[in-house]
Formats: structure tokens, C-alpha cells, sequence
């Protein structure tokens, strides 16, 4: 509905998005009165509904088109009331002068909308479509429908109006009526493309306008159906009941204060469904116009939007192109082939994903419920991001808040999750033997990645005790304890996750962080939390550090699987946000406290985002195409590279900016992140077991230290003891592990939680496998990429893949996470392509689908200090502005993720 709506606009040579129907309005105001009859039948005495009863009630007339035309020509025409009982109760009415819609349902209806949108050419080839689609038989009645329904109209208040299907009335079922009360007046003389507004104007100038409310009842779903709207009640065999009198009284429409009421009622929207449950809309139709007019309402007024169709050279070119890559890609992979054709490659893949991979898993309500009129967002939900992520996108509220579900890249799996067993898959293709590192990088990198993480995903996890993941540990394994000193016993428990509280499949889960990007982990998910971390519109710092709670853990906005790397992140921009306070109070000495704190948040959530996409991002997957697209992803395309930008205008131009200068677009979903997104970022070997501290300063040694030693509550005490600079340096100047088999580090195979001893690799296996999340194979066919056929194609060693057979024995069987660390990875890239395959679909969406990262970003809501702070830092600006005594050994051409130079 919202493409109809585009194509109306073009057709119309309008400037902006206007209803999908009924886009002109003949008169609207507010202060007419309806009352119902003294002799209101006793069935029908329901709700507001009662003898006598009087209402305040506002009225739109309006032609059916989708965009304005002249009142000479022949359209149908709409009566929209809106009855006030309560600021809690509001009823909508809505009404057209033909007695049944052309659609039987909401199919029908909005292909017929689509295939009659737009201009001519557009027309003919809808209408051979919509034949396809329902039957010549089906398309010839309702054209049929049509031309009867449209036809000229010499005053909109002579004309009788029916609702569009039935509604309910208490235990009955109703169709209604408006119709013109005895003795109205005929037609006053009008002329002109605007005649029937005149005519109304003299008409409600020279008196009252009166309409008298019928309903017809249900008899029987032959006679008068239901779920078939485009059937009419006939009064044979439901004689109209007279329920009340809608009076619109005398009153001057030329006068401001009528003006200002009909812009009110213009810019706001009618929905049947504005109503209570005993009056609520019935009938396939009807369910579908919750949705509907919610959206065009939310389209016209800027807060959803919609691309439209591609340009004609992407269409053509755009599929053309990609069928080629597709064929080509079987015989070469896109990372081995030149770099305009790699990037274009990119393009098509991020394109084929977005159509394909997404999948809504949020419970939605079915059937849909009455409501109040719903309530406008609230300035500061307009203007600030919300700490549970809630009104990101202000016409779905909800989306992305904090218990919004995970959504799917791909079906689930249907392999039962226990076999083979988890320890036995960890302790021959896990377990560290000795460090293998990551040499392009260094451990901020891998720090960098955990702190991004704790921001997007966290499910609810159940106590120990109940409902518990249990693995039993297998007889070879005799060195094994669960238990902390040592205590024999030969099982695992994992606790649970929780599943979404509204949704009927046990496999939805809820997110307990915002899935935004807005810094939650600096900030808290709610607002106690953060309240608890501020200090007016700064952060509570201890002295430069983070604050102890009372269990000796630093406080911040998310601080489970705690360890040194994370405090320095923490620490980094808590900082980093309170610098920012300083520079915003002296720009702009009248904001306060609240306003200051929110725009530096803003601010640093914006920086993290650009950080990560042009630099955590390249470091990681190091390769020119790469660098390129992820830079694309924030700039745009390089303004020198024309061979570059010629290829991306053909194929696709809304690439051609970056995406803080385009509009949001959740594509083929709502916005949320997925269950295959939290597993190909399960990235522990990153981790190392050792770690050496050393003196920024003369490179002199300070300190060794096992992970064990700067984690949970040790962290904190390491980390004053330390100091930021010299951790920053140890941290800059050492390698993490790398993203593979046979390094997953042993600190997190004997790691305390909850009173129980686990291993994280075991937890990998298993919550990627009891969240039905495909096993590799599987992971593969749903992200359209080859399956592997042969033990020998799963990793590059031998023994390895011995050891997938002998453990696994079926191909298919093989987990998710052990294909996607065992996978030879393309050159430059520090993870598997398979996994990188959910990266551009997921790392470019959460930029797109944020409204404080493309519609709203801009100067406006970030300050134009906010836009020029972001433009002009980097990871390694933020280091020296805290730490400028580090700038000798921070690397001189990459980003601060790269091995740093090391004092002599």
C-alpha cells in the first residue's frame, strides 16, 4: 500500500506522500453532535451506545482518489466521523457513497490498489497482472463495481454513505449507514475544480446539516456475510434500524479557527479500528485496515518511509547484473575476483539477502484489538534516543525495544540438539593445544568487538535449577568437575534461556538490550539504570575510573562477562561522553543538564557506529574491497573512483550515498537482529589465556597476568593498578587469538558462573543448537551458498576433518559454530565468508533501519558540534584526546585495531 501510494504521487505530480485514498478533503471540523434515538432498541443498548446519549463529534468529507482531482469528475466519496466519549473512548466511523467495496477482501483490495496506481501505462499493465492474479471473471466484476460506484456528485451532503463491511455491536454483528435526513435542502449553485467544498461552505453557512444513523443486523453469513464485504446487505432481508442523529450545526468554514481545525483533522488520520472491543471491526477487510491506515497515516506524516521502485537502469541492469554474478560465483568466489566486479559482487549479495533472509518473528496480535486513539511520541522521544530503544521508528514504537524478539535470517533447524555431545565436539576441536594469534590485529580489536555485542544482544537467561541445559560428560573426560574446588560430578547444567512471553513457538526469544545502536552498554537499557550512572549530564567516574557496585563489580550499563578489555572500553568513552559534556556546555551555555547529557549520548552511539563500520570492520576483514564497501557504507562511494560509481549507479543508485544521508528502510522485515547474527559473533578465541603489562613509557615489563586474574571482580583493581595508558599500550601492542579451531581459550573452559564451573565452548555448541539455529550445512543451503559435499572441503587440515567424521558422521550434522571456526577463510579476512554473509546483511541494516543514523541524522538533533565531532574522529582520536601521550606508538596509515608500534 505504501508503493500505491508512491505511484499515486508521481502520478499526480504531487510533492509529498498524501493518503492512498481519499487524499483530498472536501470539508472537515470538528463540533457537530451525535445522538442517539430515545427509542434505541434494548438489543442495542451497548457501551456509549444508550437512549438519548450525546457525543461531540468531528466529520471529514473527501473525494475516494488517491490524489486531488476535480470535484467534476467522477469518484466516489467518504464520510469520516470521529465520536469523542471519553479522552479514553473515541469511535471511528468511516463511510463511502456506494453501498459495498469492489474487493471481497483484503487480497483483492490491495492488488486492485496497486494495479490502478500510477498513470496510464502503469494502469493497463496492473490491470493484465491483476487478471493473472484473480481471474478475468473477478477483475470484470469489480471494474464493474467501480463504474457504477464512481460517478458525479452535486453535494456531499445529499449522498447516503455505508461502511466498508461489518462491525460489531455488542453480541451482534451491523452494517451502517449515513443517510441525508428528510428535508435537506438541494444542491447550492458551485462552480470550479473545488465546487462540492463551496457548495458544503454556503450550505452549513445558511444552517444546521443533518444525517440520520441506520445499522442493518446480521441474519446469516448467506444473506449477509461477513468475511465477503463486496456482498451487500439487502434491506429485504435486513430492514435498516434508525440508532441515531449526527447534527453538523451552523458555522463559518472561511473563518482561522475552521481553518486550523480541518489542518488538525487533515494531518491527523481515521481508523475504524479507533474504537472499543464491542464495537470492534469485523470481516477479513477490515483486519487489514488496521495496518494499513495506520501506515499510510504514518507514511504522509514522514514517520515511515518507503524507497519506492528502483530506477529503471537498476531494474534492468541491477537483475541482470546479479544473475550474472550468481553464475559466475559458482565457478569463482567474489573475494578472488577483480575489485570493481568484488564490489559490485557485495551489492548483489547484500541485495539477494535483504530480499530473501529476513524474517519477522515478533508475536503480532492476530485478530487484531480496538483501541484509543493512539498518542502522538513525545518530543523528547522525537528529538532524544530512549534508553530502552523504544520509538526509534515513531510508527511502530516498539520496534527494536528492549524484549522485542530475535528475529531469522533462515528457517530453523530440525536435528534434535543433543547429539553428538557437546563436550566431546569441544575437547577435540576446541581446546587450545597453544595460541594461535591474529596477527593483523591487536586485543582491542577483539575488547572492541565484545563491547559492540554486549550493546546488540543479550537473552534472558533462567536461574540454575530451572528448566537447566544438561550435557553429561562423557567417561574419557575423567579430569572434568561442575563443581568449584573440585567436587565430582559427571554433567554440565546451562541455564536456559527464556522464551518471548508472547509468542506461541518455544524458539522466539526476547532481546534483553535494545537491538539499536545507541551505546547501551555505556548507558543502561533503562532508565533506572542509567539514572544510577549519571551525575547531571555527566557519567559518575571514580577518580578516571568506573565506579564499584557493592559487589565489587565496575558499574556501567551492561557488565556481565566482565574482564580488563571490556574496562578499558568502558572507561574510554565514559570518559570520551563527559569531554563531550564540557565542549556541548560551552557551545551552547542555555542547554541543560538533561538536553547536554542526551546530545553528547547521541553523539558518542553515532561515533561507535562510524568507528566500527569504517575501522573495527576493515581491520578485521582486511581486503581493498572491503575497506571500499564499508567506507561506501558510512561515505559513500569514493568521489574519485568514477569507474566505481558508474557500476553502483547501474546496478544500484541508493548506494551512490552513504547511509547517514539516506531515509530508514527496514527492507523485507521490521527491524530487529537475528538468532544467526548472535551466532557467527560467538568470537571467543579472540580471547588470549596471557597477558604482559607493560610501561607505555620506557616498554619496561610491569606485570603478567592469566585472563583469570583481570576478570570479573579482579578487573577493576588491575585496571587502576595499571592505569588507561599502559593498558591501552599492552592491549595496543599484543596479538589476539584467531578466529579458529583449536583455540578457544582454556581460561573460559573452566570459568565460574553462578556457583557452577562451565565451559564457554560447550555453551557455544549448545545455545547455537537449542536456539534451532541450522547446523553448517544447513547454515549454508539458507544463505544460498554451496552445502559442502566432502569431508575434505569442511577445514584445510586433515586430522581435522578426520575428527568431524568420527565425531559427527553425517555432514549435516556438523554445528554451526565448529564450521564456521574450521572454514579456511578468505584471504585478509579474520572470519569465515560464510559468517560474513550475515555481516552485510545485518551490518548495513543496523545503520539503514536507525532513524539517529540516517533521517535524523543531521544537525538538527545532534548539534552542528555533534555533526563536525563525529565527521572528524576516529578510534585513534578518541585514544589521544584522553591519552595523547600514546601518539608515538599508534600506527601511522591503519586504524587503531592494527598492531601498534612497540617502545624499544
Amino acid at each position: 500500500m505504501l508503493d500505491a501510494q508512491l505511484k499515486s504521487r508521481k502520478a499526480g505530480k504531487a510533492r509529498h506522500v498524501d493518503r492512498a485514498f481519499h487524499a483530498k478533503s472536501i470539508a472537515a471540523f470538528s463540533g457537530a453532535t451525535l445522538t442517539f434515538a430515545a427509542d434505541l432498541p434494548d438489543a442495542l443498548r451497548v457501551g456509549f451506545a444508550q437512549p438519548g446519549a450525546r457525543y461531540p463529534a468531528a466529520v471529514r468529507f473527501s473525494n475516494a482518489a488517491a490524489f486531488a482531482k476535480s470535484d467534476d469528475e467522477k469518484d466516489l466519496r467518504g464520510l469520516a466521523v470521529r465520536v469523542t466519549v471519553s479522552e479514553a473512548e473515541q469511535h471511528d466511523l468511516l463511510a463511502t457513497n456506494w453501498p459495498v467495496p469492489h474487493a471481497r477482501d483484503a487480497h483483492q483490495f490491495v492488488h486492485f490498489a496497486h494495479a490502478v496506481s500510477g498513470g496510464a501505462l502503469s494502469k493497463a499493465a496492473g490491470l493484465a497482472g491483476l487478471c493473472r492474479e484473480l481471474g478475468i471473471s473477478e477483475v470484470r466484476r469489480m471494474l464493474a463495481n467501480l463504474r457504477e460506484a464512481l460517478r458525479p456528485c452535486d453535494s456531499v451532503a445529499l449522498e447516503r454513505y455505508w461502511s466498508r463491511g461489518a462491525i460489531r455491536w455488542g453480541t451482534e454483528a451491523v452494517r451502517y449507514a449515513f443517510t441525508p435526513a428528510r428535508g435537506t435542502p438541494g444542491a447550492f449553485p458551485a462552480t470550479g475544480a473545488g465546487r462540492l467544498s463551496t457548495e458544503f461552505a454556503q450550505r452549513i453557512a445558511a444552517g444546521d446539516v443533518t444525517f440520520e444513523l441506520y445499522v442493518q443486523r446480521f441474519v446469516s453469513e448467506h444473506l449477509t456475510p461477513i468475511e465477503n464485504a463486496a456482498q451487500e446487505w439487502a434491506e429485504r432481508d435486513s430492514p435498516p434500524i434508525l440508532v441515531a442523529t449526527l447534527t453538523l450545526p451552523r458555522r463559518d468554514l472561511s473563518r482561522p479557527e475552521a481553518i486550523a481545525e480541518q489542518r488538525a483533522l487533515e494531518d491527523g488520520g481515521f481508523n475504524p479500528w479507533n474504537t472499543t472491543e464491542e464495537f470492534r471491526p469485523l470481516g477479513h477487510l477490515n483486519r487489514a485496515r488496521k495496518a494499513v491506515y495506520d501506515a499510510s497515516l504514518h507514511h504522509r506524516s514522514a514517520l515511515r518511509w518507503r524507497a519506492g521502485r528502483a530506477p529503471l537502469q537498476n531494474r534492468l541492469l541491477g537483475g541482470g547484473t546479479r544473475w550474472a554474478l550468481r553464475q559466475a560465483n559458482k565457478r569463482v568466489p567474489w573475494h578472488r575476483m577483480p575489485l570493481l566486479v568484488s564490489l559490485l559482487n557485495l551489492d548483489a549479495l547484500r541485495h539477494d539477502l535483504r530480499v530473501k533472509n529476513l524474517i519477522d518473528t515478533e508475536p503480532r496480535e492476530a485478530p487484531p484489538a480496538a483501541r484509543p486513539l493512539p498518542a502522538g511520541s513525545l518530543p523528547e522521544e522525537r528529538a532524544f534516543r530512549s534508553y530502552d530503544g523504544r520509538a526509534n521508528d515513531l510508527s511502530d514504537p516498539q520496534m527494536g525495544a528492549v524484549g522485542a524478539a530475535f528475529g531469522r535470517n533462515m528457517p530453523l533447524e530440525t536435528i534434535p540438539p543433543d547429539a553428538p555431545n557437546a563436550v566431546t565436539v569441544c575437547r577435540e576441536l576446541m581446546d587450545r593445544k597453544s595460541f594461535i594469534p591474529a596477527r593483523t590485529l591487536n586485543i582491542l580489536a577483539a575488547a572492541w568487538i565484545q563491547f559492540q555485542v554486549h550493546d546488540w544482544v543479550a537473552h534472558q537467561r533462567r536461574r540454575l535449577g530451572e528448566e537447566d541445559l544438561v550435557v553429561p560428560i562423557p567417561g574419557a573426560y575423567a579430569d572434568w568437575s561442575s563443581r568449584p574446588g573440585g567436587a565430582a560430578a559427571r554433567e554440565m547444567r546451562i541455564s536456559g534461556n527464556v522464551p518471548h512471553p508472547r509468542a506461541t513457538d518455544p524458539w522466539v526469544f526476547a532481546n534483553t538490550t535494545s537491538h539499536w545502536w545507541d551505546g547501551s552498554e555505556v548507558y543502561g537499557a533503562d532508565a533506572e539504570r542509567a539514572r544510577m550512572l549519571r551525575e547531571g549530564p555527566r557519567i559518575r567516574l571514580d577518580g578516571g575510573f568506573l565506579p564499584e557496585d557493592t559487589n565489587g563489580m565496575e558499574m556501567t550499563g551492561f557488565n556481565e562477562s566482565w574482564w580488563m578489555g571490556l574496562s578499558v572500553m568502558h572507561t574510554l568513552f565514559s570518559r570520551e561522553h563527559n569531554l563531550l559534556v564540557g565542549e556541548l556546555q560551552r557551545a551552547y551555555p542555555h542547554w541543560d543538564d538533561e538536553r547536554l547529557y542526551q546530545t553528547a549520548r547521541l553523539i558518542v552511539s553515532a561515533l561507535i557506529a562510524k568507528i566500527h563500520t569504517v575501522e573495527w570492520t576493515p581491520a578485521i576483514l582486511g581486503t581493498e574491497a572491503l575497506d571500499i564497501g564499508m567506507k561506501t557504507n558510512w561515505y559513500g562511494p569514493p568521489s574519485g573512483a568514477w569507474l566505481t560509481r558508474l557500476g553502483i549507479w547501474l546496478t544500484d543508485v541508493h548506494a551512490l550515498k552513504g547511509i547517514p544521508r539516506t531515509m530508514p528502510d527496514h527492507h523485507a522485515a521490521p527491524y530487529s537482529l537475528t538468532e544467526e547474527f548472535a551466532t557467527v559473533y560467538r568470537m571467543h578465541p579472540l580471547i588470549p589465556d596471557d597477558y604482559i603489562f607493560y610501561d607505555y613509557a620506557t616498554g619496561k615489563e610491569r606485570a603478567r597476568r592469566g585472563f583469570l586474574d583481570i576478570q570479573g571482580v579482579h578487573a577493576d583493581n588491575q585496571m587502576r593498578d595499571i592505569g588507561l595508558r599502559d593498558a591501552l599500550y599492552s592491549f595496543g601492542t599484543a596479538h589476539p587469538g584467531a578466529i579458529t579451531l583449536h583455540n578457544f581459550p582454556r581460561s573460559l573452559q573452566h570459568f565460574e558462573r553462578d556457583g557452577e564451573v562451565i565451559d564457554l565452548s560447550v555453551i557455544d555448541i549448545m545455545r547455537t543448537r537449542v536456539r534451532r539455529v541450522p547446523r553448517y550445512n544447513g547454515f549454508r543451503r539458507g544463505l544460498h551458498m554451496p552445502e559442502i559435499r566432502s569431508w575434505d572441503e569442511l577445514t584445510p587440515d586433515p586430522e581435522t576433518n578426520r575428527l568431524c567424521r568420527e565425531i559427527y558422521g553425517a555432514l549435516d550434522h556438523v554445528d554451526t559454530v565448529v564450521g564456521l571456526l574450521g572454514e579456511a577463510p578468505p584471504t585478509g579476512f579474520g572470519f569465515s565468508d560464510t559468517a560474513f554473509r550475515i555481516f552485510i546483511l545485518m551490518a548495513s541494516r543496523r545503520l539503514q533501519s536507525d532513524r539517529f543514523l540516517t533521517v535524523d541524522f543531521r544537525p538538527e538533533i545532534y548539534s552542528p558540534l555533534g555533526m563536525d565531532w563525529i565527521e572528524r574522529n576516529s578510534m585513534t582520536s578518541v585514544i589521544l584526546r584522553h591519552c595523547p601521550e600514546l601518539g608515538p606508538v599508534l600506527p601511522r596509515d591503519a586504524t587503531a585495531f592494527a598492531p601498534w608500534r612497540m617502545v624499544p
